[in-house]
């Protein structure tokens, strides 16, 4: 074993608080796996605008005590740089069912009181989107949050939230990364639980919070229905995960009662023994809580993801079958349910690049428009944060990766906020005898049936760069469409077909936008690391006079599969 690894290994062994991941670096040591060794000691598990995830396990590469606490005293140091009354505002940490999770969330509270800023603590697990309630409420110059979301059982994560209340954007990622780096060469410091509970530097978080964010859900402006929801039902789950209990209550409070839960599903469990992938986009994640609506012959079908920011929906069809909803499908059904009853001032609405474009047409029929940012709530949080003003109040925000924001409680995506906009919804079409197929169609009659599909291309590995590649050759035309404007927010520039251009306002990224006639969409992601790109497509089809939904569906589908299939041989192989 090289001298540099062993020494590596000598001041991590003397630093790390675990016994259990000592041993692990140990037999890893007696068994000679230098290959393994060194890739745990490789680099360090990097920090960015999500903050940290990754795999349990020993070294700077891994999710561990000592990472955490490395991380927590990063934090801290950054925190009392920026912000002079960090020490007094404090931080607000929650922390999931994962097994980890209140360990990590325990090690960063004992590291941030050490340092004399003051920790509001949940004193059990808590879903994500009340911590973020949390640093709101509480003007608290940050949030942690434990989790690794919808992530396998051998992942957790450390998830940073501004005193805005939104995650945290450039420049702080890389100001705490800084940090970070700074800390792992230092002692840390540790302040025993008791001992920050006596000096009043850590409060815990008792069921009065939680009931806080309850009554704020209750009392919601854009939450308030007078649609009595009777006959109304949905099955439910949390997916081994921690928003079972407050997704019942506030459904409950608003006069749900035909709520049928996955008992199998419902309390916290690191391992999630029934899903092979605890996230709702997965293939078979959805069996268990279909089968409950099955049971009872519930409307919905309805699921959080583990730490209960995301949501996931399948609805009964005529058949008695349940077919899901895209997030694209969700985002288009909440948006024009909720823009057609907020006021005038209250309709600022948000989404991301890669998802459907129908929301902004739907804001446009209601006199609004829709805002767009990059991929990720980080950014769609911090834009609507920045526009939102007394005459244009912010009402919602979505992406189609299963994230919904209705309104601003919470400056993150809240699944269990949209579990209760979307049976409020529910309710409102059973009271004037339609479904949401029906809305579904009478949306797309207007304004076009939206398709979205996503390809992920591994390419060989002597493929030439693609970026370079379409931007060296930028075409006129993609599978038949004519190629109408050109977004490259690497150079931050829109350029037209008629030779037209203008600066785009977003933050430069690889990012290659193509908008075709008819209104058809292609962006291409190329990645810097590794040969892939993500390649996001829309279609819109028109509904005829004499179509059904199912009739249109079949013939998008079939123009989808077309459309993906001329793009992707028209890249460089």
């Amino acid at each position: 074993m090289n001298t540099h690894l062993q020494l590596q290994l000598k001041h991590w062994l003397e630093k790390d608080p675990d016994p259990h991941t000592r041993a692990q670096l140990q037999a890893l040591i007696q068994a000679q796996d230098e290959a393994e060794l060194a890739a745990r000691f490789a680099g360090r598990l990097e920090f960015g605008t999500a903050g940290l995830r990754g795999v349990v396990g020993p070294g700077p590469m891994g999710m561990n005590r000592l990472v955490i606490c490395q991380t927590s005293a990063g934090l801290g140091n950054y925190l009392l740089q920026q912000v002079k009354d960090a020490a007094v505002r404090g931080v607000v940490i929650g922390f999931d069912g994962r097994h980890d999770s209140r360990q990590f969330a325990h090690d960063a509270a004992s590291v941030l009181t050490a340092m004399g800023i003051r920790v509001r603590l949940t004193a059990r697990v808590a879903p994500t989107p009340l911590v973020a309630f949390g640093v709101k409420h509480f003007d608290a110059v940050a949030g942690i949050v434990v989790t690794a979301s919808h992530n396998p059982p051998e992942y957790n994560g450390y998830k940073v939230y501004w005193e805005n209340g939104a995650q945290i954007i450039p420049p702080h990622d890389k100001g705490i990364a800084a940090c970070i780096e700074q800390a792992a060469t230092r002692d840390i410091p540790f302040l025993d639980q008791s001992q920050a509970t006596k000096l009043g530097k850590l409060s815990w978080l008792q069921d009065d919070f939680y009931q806080l964010y309850r009554r704020g859900i209750m009392h919601a402006e854009v939450l308030q229905s007078a649609i009595p929801p009777e006959g109304v039902s949905l099955a439910y789950t949390a997916m081994h995960g921690v928003g079972a209990e407050m997704a019942e209550t506030v459904l409950a409070d608003a006069g749900f009662n035909l709520v049928y839960s996955v008992a199998a599903q419902r309390e916290p469990d690191g391992d999630f023994p029934t899903v092979n992938f605890p996230n709702p986009e997965e293939p078979g994640a959805m069996d268990l809580v279909i089968a409950e609506a099955r049971k009872h012959g519930a409307m919905l079908a309805c699921a959080n993801d583990p730490d209960a920011d995301r949501f996931a929906v399948a609805v009964r069809r005529d058949d008695g079958d349940y077919r899901m909803l895209t997030g694209d499908q969700v985002g288009a059904l909440l948006g024009h349910y909720l823009l057609g009853h907020a006021a005038l001032d209250h309709r600022l609405t948000g989404t991301t690049l890669v998802s459907s474009s129908l929301l902004s047409k739907i804001a446009a029929s209601f006199n609004s428009q829709t805002y767009t940012t990059l991929t990720g709530f980080k950014w769609l949080m911090n834009v609507a944060i920045a526009k939102s003003k007394p005459e244009n109040r912010f009402l919602f925000a979505y992406e189609e990766a299963l994230g919904y924001t209705v309104g601003d409680m919470v400056w993150d995506k809240d699944g269990i906020s949209a579990l209760l906009a979307f049976a409020q919804l529910t309710a409102e079409l059973t009271a004037q005898g339609l479904t949401l197929w029906d809305r579904l169609e009478q949306i797309y009659r207007r304004h076009g049936l939206h398709l979205n599909a996503q390809v992920s291309i591994a390419l060989k590995p002597g493929t030439p760069d693609i970026g370079a590649y379409l931007r060296e050759h930028p075409p006129e035309a993609i599978a038949g469409f004519r190629v109408l404007e050109t977004e490259d927010l690497k150079s931050s520039l829109r350029r037209f077909a008629d030779g037209r251009s203008e600066a785009i306002e977003l933050p430069a990224s690889d990012v290659l936008l193509y908008r075709l006639e008819g209104g058809a969409r292609v962006i291409v992601r190329p990645s810097g690391t590794e040969p892939k790109i993500k390649c996001y497509y829309e279609l819109v089809e028109p509904l005829n006079p004499d179509d059904s939904l199912d009739s249109a569906n079949g013939r998008a589908d079939k123009a989808m599969a077309n459309f993906i299939r001329a793009h992707q041989a028209s890249l460089p192989k």
